[in-house]
């Protein structure tokens, strides 16, 4: 147990008895601090700027990426109405070759009735 209540490796640093009264142990350490600041405000404004940047990039990259969900929603609808399309003459063309298809079935039956020869040439 430390009887000093120091933190190891720190040892206290004893005042100089021989500099001036009005001496300033942290003037200097002021002066430090006055120059990293003027150090640190040009590299300060650097990031502001490059934090705006950032962020009218980032805007603009919303307004893209909003402008270009519309267009893909708009495209879905689009894409919707075209297959529903398609689904309703997909019905119409199922009817219409059932419709020829019992046409053909009577065509045939009348033929044979009537004793007429079908051949492959009739296009049936």
């Amino acid at each position: 147990m430390n009887p000093y209540y120091f933190n190891p490796g720190y040892v206290p640093q004893q005042p100089d008895p021989y500099a001036p009264y009005y001496y300033n142990p942290y003037a200097q350490q002021y002066e430090d601090d006055e120059y990293a600041r003027q150090i640190q405000i040009p590299q300060f404004q650097t990031l502001e700027r490059r934090v705006r940047t950032l962020e009218r990039q980032n805007e603009e990259q919303v307004r893209e990426i909003t402008r270009l969900s519309r267009e893909v929603n708009r495209l879905n609808r689009e894409i919707n109405r075209i297959n529903q399309e398609i689904n309703r003459l997909n019905q119409s063309d199922e009817r219409q070759t059932r419709r020829l298809n019992r046409l053909n079935q009577r065509l045939r039956a009348v033929e044979n009735r009537l004793n007429i020869q079908f051949t492959a040439e009739d296009g049936f």
